[in-house]
């Protein structure tokens, strides 16, 4: 499913994900175009939730066209019935020369693709969702993708391919540890990096680096096979194992030993699964229900059903999601 889709194996078997690659001439501005289908008419509800990356998309759905920021939360998006979306995965700052301004203006942020686009957004959402969405023809979508991309289609910038180059650094070593290791690699001194990042990324060098770390976490909890936390918060550049799981529990809101070790449901005997013992559990109607609510977040502890294998999960208030 790829790094950042949380509890991918149980993603793998609700939601079909499909990458393609973009044209030559797109090609230093886009990383990839993404497709998301999911058919659960007559199952219940599923609920995904993303680790995002340092990049925008534009996004397509049944609801309308928008521009994704960088967000720096977690992206939760509860799906249900037959539906699709298609997206424009931007590279890291490839942005930056289609908005014309700071990166930084859209981080955390949605905003309604006519305001880049015009109405022609409408019209490319229009012809993907009803081009033969369902008929796997992928090659049509792109291209009404790629049609609306070029006509706004910018100069190739020179400070837009530094910025993903050094963004591609950090994600390619999550044990670069520190801004002035990159400083010290890049040439350049650590405001001018903060400067770049914040214009072109969205968010700065330090919070790239951190997301990267917890990209690995997340991916190694999700392996199934035993982590020695101690040894990973190492390699990663942490000071020791609780500043991982501070961090880990922050961002995800479990604890990593939790998160790997969540219960799983088997439907046909109906009851839960730990990890840990391998026992069956059961929770109690108080554990299903429990709601504590803190800051706009809403920390929900529930018995697992279909739909997911996490049992307890910090969430925010959903709103539309990327899968990529």
């Amino acid at each position: 499913m790829g790094r950042g889709v949380l509890r991918p194996d149980l993603a793998a078997s609700v939601i079909r994900l499909d990458r393609h690659k973009p044209a030559d001439a797109l090609a230093p501005f886009v990383d990839y175009y993404w497709i998301v289908r999911w058919d659960l008419r007559g199952q219940p509800p599923h609920e995904q939730t993303v680790l995002p990356h340092p990049n925008v998309h534009l996004v397509f759905e049944a609801s309308g066209a928008g521009i994704f920021g960088v967000d720096r939360r977690l992206f939760t998006r509860t799906l249900s019935g037959l539906g699709l979306g298609f997206g424009v995965r931007f590279a890291a700052g490839g942005f930056r020369p289609f908005w014309q301004a700071p990166i930084s203006q859209l981080t955390d942020r949605v905003v309604p693709a006519a305001r880049l686009f015009g109405p022609r957004a409408e019209k490319t959402r229009q012809a993907i969702m009803g081009s033969g969405a369902f008929d796997d023809d992928d090659g049509q979508m792109t291209g009404f993708a790629e049609a609306l991309l070029t006509l706004v289609l910018p100069e190739r910038d020179p400070l837009a391919e530094q910025a993903a180059a050094l963004v591609s650094r950090i994600t390619d070593d999550p044990g670069l540890r520190r801004v002035d290791q990159l400083s010290a690699e890049s040439g350049m001194t650590a405001r001018s990096l903060q400067r770049l990042f914040a214009d072109y990324v969205g968010v700065s060098p330090k919070w790239v680096m951190r997301r990267a770390r917890l990209h690995e976490a997340a991916e190694r909890a999700d392996s199934g096979e035993p982590v020695d936390w101690a040894a990973l918060a190492s390699d990663l550049g942490y000071a020791d194992q609780a500043h991982l799981t501070r961090d880990f529990t922050v961002t995800i809101g479990v604890p990593p030993t939790r998160y790997a070790a969540a219960p799983l449901f088997d439907p046909a005997a109906g009851i839960v699964f730990s990890f840990v013992s391998g026992r069956p559990w059961a929770p109690s109607r108080a554990a299903l229900m429990s709601f504590l609510t803190s800051a706009g977040w809403e920390r929900i502890c529930r018995g697992v059903k279909r739909s997911t294998t996490i049992w307890y999960l910090a969430i925010r208030r959903p709103r539309a999601s990327v899968f990529a």
